[in-house]
């Protein structure tokens, strides 16, 4: 069963999210060819203040 976990700052759609979660098992189906309905994605919303780069948090870069 494949199973992939996508870390994302907070603030996405829930199109997005759905539009990703869409993409990410159909890949997961082509290259493994897994069944779609054994297929697992969970999104975590990462808060800005929970994300760092370069030493800052992407709240504190405008992300």
């Amino acid at each position: 069963m494949p199973f992939a976990q996508l870390y994302i700052l907070e603030g996405r759609s829930e199109e997005q999210k759905r539009a990703a979660i869409e993409k990410v098992t159909q890949a997961l189906v082509e290259a493994f060819g897994a069944p779609v309905e054994n297929v697992r994605v969970w999104i975590h919303d990462m808060p800005k203040t929970n994300w760092g780069i370069a030493g800052v948090t992407a709240k504190d870069m405008g992300r």
